[in-house]
């Protein structure tokens, strides 16, 4: 009898130490910050031309986002949580500069008047944490502007004339506008 009823203490005891592992391996729960995607096409039947992957932080407060939250003239992963990636589906004029089509990390670093933006080939990494330059494949600098207060950070996508368009960051009062030119639009649509 003494014996049934260790086996049945250890029996009982295995159940309750793969229970306990079972439940520290189950899902998390919901972010707090979530990610949109912001996509640019020139119709919903024909396949993106870029594609913005990135976290949407908010600012509950009614202070300026730039040079308070997010500091001037260091690193910033354009978003929160994981890096912003950007895939481009074609070859493209990134704010002037010939980027090849593919998929990369976008950072900037946020100044008072004008803003670094970067696209570098280090992809799936924590925000901006692992950046390294030997890895930018473009820098390019653009003006910043002042519009109406956002209270999360959001990237859109404005065409300005044939085969050029604006990626737009705005947050705060602040936007943010990087041109793309995709000059060889008309033969990509050619293919379709």
């Amino acid at each position: 009898m003494k014996k049934v009823k260790e086996i049945r203490i250890l029996i009982a005891l295995v159940i309750v130490v793969f229970t306990l592992k079972t439940e520290a391996q189950g899902f998390k729960g919901l972010d707090n910050i979530p990610h949109d995607i912001a996509y640019y096409r020139e119709s919903n039947v024909t396949t993106p031309l870029v594609k913005v992957l990135y976290g949407r932080p908010t600012n509950s407060e009614n202070q300026e986002v730039f040079g308070n939250q997010v500091p001037y003239n260091e690193i910033w992963r354009t978003g929160a949580n994981e890096a912003t990636e950007i895939k481009l589906y074609n070859d493209v004029l990134f704010g002037g500069e010939l980027v090849s089509a593919g998929t990369y990390v976008l950072v900037t670093i946020p100044g008072e008047n004008e803003w670094e933006v970067i696209l570098s080939k280090n992809t799936d990494v924590l925000g901006a944490f692992q950046y390294n330059p030997v890895f930018d494949v473009v820098k390019v600098k653009v003006p910043v502007a002042k519009a109406e207060k956002l209270a999360t950070f959001s990237i859109g996508f404005k065409k300005i004339e044939e085969n050029t368009i604006l990626m737009v960051f705005g947050w705060g009062s602040t936007r943010v506008k990087v041109p793309l030119n995709f000059k060889h639009e008309t033969s990509y649509f050619a293919k379709l």
